[in-house]
């Protein structure tokens, strides 16, 4: 039986908050060790982004206004996704190293690399949202960041956000689960960072198990399961620990603003119910009516499904058995959850609208899929398995 450990790693004086609080953008050295390939694109540290922006053409490069006559870079990749609306004056060198990242990644790593990591975001959290108030007792929060070959600065993009944006009092561990990346992954030397561990698979799992093995990893009073490619806004935690310190059996999800995948910029999205159709395939719908006559946008919405990532109760969340983890890859994994919730405890798990997220965007699906089906195959598999499992008597009508 899994020992839970008991190291306590809450408090202004944490390790996890002491050793990123600095307001450099860099990590110490040795606490992060990369890939003698890609070394030499990360070498230079972060610095301010080399692009036009799109509502100034008329500067150069270096943000300097263009001389009479000055030779506009010829377009290398007038056929990639990437240069379509970004990178109009970058070198050709330039252009050829974020076209090769690119393409490794399938989002604009060359910029990331040159943003800060805790850059600003915009608030688009619903009006209600605030004005709220939220208690200080509040349970633990443990965050377990699930990632499959990302890029450096996304992965410490991420882990920036959730320092400076989580009461240090509440934030007892961040959680990286390595699902065996290949481009050398991301080495945190643990006694530098005490209440970051590190937990690598050596062998393709898949995601359901990367994510389930953060969860037994764990000790805080309730886990975030999120992927490593989002950036968490202000008050992210102090909804959900609220809620769930109210009922236990709470599964929440966010609300997700997109990051684009070439400029990286912010767009906002709409908070929405995650539901499914009789494929079991996740969409997104308006909440029902009720939601909406209550006319208070701070409040969450039922959802059925989730989106992947979710926030739960540790404790609870195993005794409802956390995830399936022969889902290998993403599609039906969330689905799944959302069924089994509503037929264990007849409850249906809640939309946070206060709870927002930032999630990076790929132009295309990076991912090696190296096991033994195809994703499409492995999906439908993944729906046959949850509907005969929750719902047996529905299924003569699909």
């Amino acid at each position: 039986m899994y020992q839970h450990r008991r190291e306590s790693c809450s408090g202004p004086q944490s390790a996890v908050h002491l050793h990123l609080k600095a307001t450099n953008d860099s990590f110490e050295d040795g606490e992060v060790q990369i890939l003698a390939r890609e070394k030499k694109l990360f070498d230079r540290g972060v610095k301010e982004a080399i692009f036009v922006r799109k509502d100034n053409p008329s500067l150069n490069r270096n943000g300097e206004k263009k001389e009479p006559g000055e030779k506009k870079p010829t377009k290398l990749f007038p056929q990639s996704p990437l240069f379509k609306e970004w990178g109009v004056n970058l070198s050709e060198e330039e252009q050829k190293e974020a076209q090769a990242l690119f393409e490794l990644y399938g989002y604009n790593v060359f910029l990331s690399d040159r943003l800060p990591l805790d850059r600003g975001l915009p608030d688009t959290r619903e009006k209600g949202c605030l004005t709220k108030t939220y208690p200080k007792d509040l349970p633990s929060i443990g965050v377990v960041l699930i990632y499959l070959n990302e890029a450096l600065s996304i992965l410490k993009r991420a882990i920036r956000s959730i320092v400076n944006r989580t009461p240090k009092h509440l934030l007892k561990e961040i959680i990286m689960v390595d699902d065996n990346s290949s481009n050398g992954g991301f080495i945190t030397k643990t006694q530098h960072l005490k209440c970051t561990r590190l937990g690598r698979i050596v062998s393709v799992r898949g995601l359901a198990f990367a994510r389930a093995s953060g969860w037994r990893a764990a000790t805080a009073d309730v886990v975030a399961i999120l992927d490593a490619h989002i950036e968490v806004h202000e008050l992210w935690a102090e909804p959900l620990l609220t809620q769930i310190k109210k009922d236990r059996t709470v599964i929440a999800s966010p609300v997700f603003d997109r990051v684009n995948f070439d400029d990286l910029k912010v767009i906002q999205y709409l908070p929405a119910s995650h539901a499914f159709d009789w494929a079991l395939w996740c969409m997104y719908e308006s909440f029902t009516p009720e939601y909406y006559e209550l006319k208070d946008s701070s409040l969450p919405g039922k959802s059925p499904s989730v989106m992947g990532i979710f926030v739960a109760d540790r404790q609870f969340l195993g005794e409802i058995g956390v995830l399936d983890e022969g889902m290998k890859v993403y599609g039906g994994e969330n689905v799944e959850l959302g069924i089994r919730v509503s037929n264990i405890i007849n409850k249906i798990s809640l939309k946070f609208v206060c709870f927002f997220l930032l999630q990076s965007l790929t132009a295309y699906c990076p991912l090696s899929w190296s096991i033994s089906l195809t994703p499409p195959i492995c999906m439908q598999a993944y729906v046959r398995q949850c509907s005969g499992l929750w719902l047996d008597k529905e299924m003569d009508w699909n």
